[in-house]
């Protein structure tokens, strides 16, 4: 899915980073599948935990003021992943994939996740929500790359 963004990314000679959560690492894997991923993908985490959001800078106040499942999570994941790398471009996701979780039960619902690209240069935000619509985790992680590809494609490149 990610073959034209990398090609553009590479072309512009530009870079991109990831903060992932209930992805677990979906997004990175798409790019890491298309040869030349190498020239532009800096660094991908994985934070599942509140605990690894907070030490990769996401400021715990905004965690506890908006909840982990929400816009502004998203936002501080992108901006943090693409400031901790310097990398052009920081994608962040968290939400949950219609599966309630025991350790954060307040804010959003099973279905909603939200995704944030950060473009460094142009100090700007890119944001969209996707809905878990499908049966399986595999096929609404899909939807979120897609919903990715589709805003890198028509918004940001």
């Amino acid at each position: 899915m990610f073959e034209c963004v990398v090609k553009k990314l590479s072309d512009l000679g530009k870079t991109i980073s990831t903060m992932e959560s209930c992805t677990g690492g979906a997004i990175a894997n798409e790019i890491t599948n298309i040869e030349g991923a190498s020239e532009v993908l800096k660094y991908s985490a994985i934070t599942y935990s509140n605990e690894f959001k907070i030490k990769m800078g996401v400021s715990k106040d905004i965690i506890d003021e908006f909840t982990v499942y929400s816009a502004e999570v998203a936002r501080e994941m992108s901006k943090k992943i693409s400031d901790f790398t310097l990398s052009d471009y920081g994608i962040g996701v968290t939400g949950r994939i219609n599966r309630s979780d025991s350790s954060n039960l307040v804010g959003g619902d099973n279905s909603t996740i939200y995704v944030s690209v950060y473009d460094r240069e142009n100090d700007k935000y890119y944001e969209s929500i996707v809905k878990a619509v499908k049966e399986s985790r595999c096929e609404n992680k899909e939807l979120v790359v897609k919903n990715i590809v589709e805003m890198m494609e028509k918004d940001i490149l």
